[in-house]
């Protein structure tokens, strides 16, 4: 089993927002083509865009990462990685307007 597999986009774009959606359209069906190729029953599909995501190499890419075990491929963690906290009614409101306002 691979421990991870790299799926490239064809236009050289650095981030997913850059990405014309044109690309969008093709790059799922061949993520999914690769994560069936590992043959891995789960599996994490990853993303990055900017270096404080993770990205270190300065254009649209995608990973499929097997993941085995508990232990192996992409180990997150609810607790360590999305730490819960509560949000006011008026801080949700706030922030679902602004990106009404984006779209």
């Amino acid at each position: 089993m691979f421990d991870q597999d790299l799926t490239e986009v064809a236009d050289h774009a650095k981030t997913l927002t850059e990405l014309p959606d044109e690309y969008l359209a093709d790059i799922g069906p061949a993520v999914k083509k690769v994560a069936l190729a590992t043959g891995a029953e789960q599996y994490n599909i990853l993303q990055n865009n900017g270096k404080m995501a993770f990205q270190h190499i300065d254009h649209v890419h995608f990973h499929v990462i097997p993941k085995p075990s508990l232990n192996e491929g992409l180990v997150l963690s609810i607790d360590d990685n999305w730490p819960m906290r509560k949000a006011a009614n008026e801080e949700l409101e706030s922030t679902m307007e602004k990106m009404k306002a984006r779209l």
